[in-house]
């Protein structure tokens, strides 16, 4: 904050701190996710988390109303009539939520059901984060000839379909080499969908706001992670199992609904 008090305005384009706004967001997401956390540890009646709750929607409504009559607000409402950004903004948090939210668990699961170390549950998702980067590549030269529309398409579509593998397998088959094999659709198809739903973002606002795009998605996707994390730690405190595939299952909903709504909202340019 201090070095940025220190940096010269831009000369075509003022941005001025919106100070309301950013304390409003704050202080909403972080009630909101200590809420979620301290929920699952004493019980979403206990006083603290009720208070965090009222903290979390009063701060919420609060930056909403801010956003709506500031001069220059942080996030300009009118952003969200565009169904391209709010598709693009729901869909990262989805994916963040799922990707992370999904580790999260199954480290957990690597360690406490299948008795296997620290350093070795790790190595067990090295095959998934080495697909990220093959998918990124690969996600360019596809959009590149067919078009946006398609990586995001059919990232999603086989990163759904991994999360639903990984959510039955453990019921019908057992074995850690599945839930690896289960592991690899789940990554590539979010790695595959990443770089194209990044460029829709952006290609659907004008240049200008190019900079408020991207922070606008990386805070949304961020939150999905946060959220996720704290939600499905809260699942699986009691039966450990069942909130895994809770979780599992909630991770593919999250998916499923923003493939439907790449359907419905992304199409082929020309």
């Amino acid at each position: 904050m201090l070095l940025a008090v220190r940096a010269a305005r831009s000369p075509r384009l003022a941005a001025p701190l919106d100070p309301l706004g950013q304390a409003t967001a704050v202080l909403g997401l972080a009630a909101l996710t200590f809420a979620v956390i301290s929920g699952g540890a004493h019980g979403f009646l206990a006083p603290s988390v009720l208070a965090a709750i009222v903290v979390a929607v009063l701060a919420g409504a609060c930056f909403f109303v801010v956003e709506s009559r500031v001069a220059r607000p942080m996030v300009p409402l009118a952003l969200f009539r565009s169904r391209a950004v709010v598709a693009c903004v729901l869909t990262g948090f989805s994916i963040n939520a799922a990707f992370y939210g999904v580790a999260f668990v199954l480290s957990l699961y690597f360690q406490r059901e299948l008795g296997l170390s620290a350093v070795t549950a790790g190595l067990m998702f090295l095959p998934m984060t080495g697909l990220l980067t093959v998918a990124n590549l690969g996600s360019a030269r596809v959009a590149a000839r067919w078009g946006h529309h398609v990586p995001v398409r059919v990232g999603l579509s086989v990163g759904t379909l991994g999360m639903l593998l990984l959510a039955f397998l453990p019921v019908f088959l057992s074995g850690r080499i599945w839930l690896e094999i289960a592991l690899l659709p789940a990554g590539a198809g979010l790695g595959f969908a990443l770089p194209s739903l990044t460029f829709l973002l952006l290609d659907s606002l004008p240049a200008a706001q190019a900079g408020l795009a991207g922070g606008l998605f990386n805070a949304g996707r961020q939150t999905g992670g946060a959220l996720a994390v704290a939600v499905f730690g809260a699942l699986v405190a009691g039966s450990f199992m069942t909130g895994m595939r809770v979780s599992l299952l909630i991770s593919a909903v999250l998916l499923l609904a923003s493939t439907a709504a790449a359907f419905a909202v992304f199409r082929r340019r020309g």
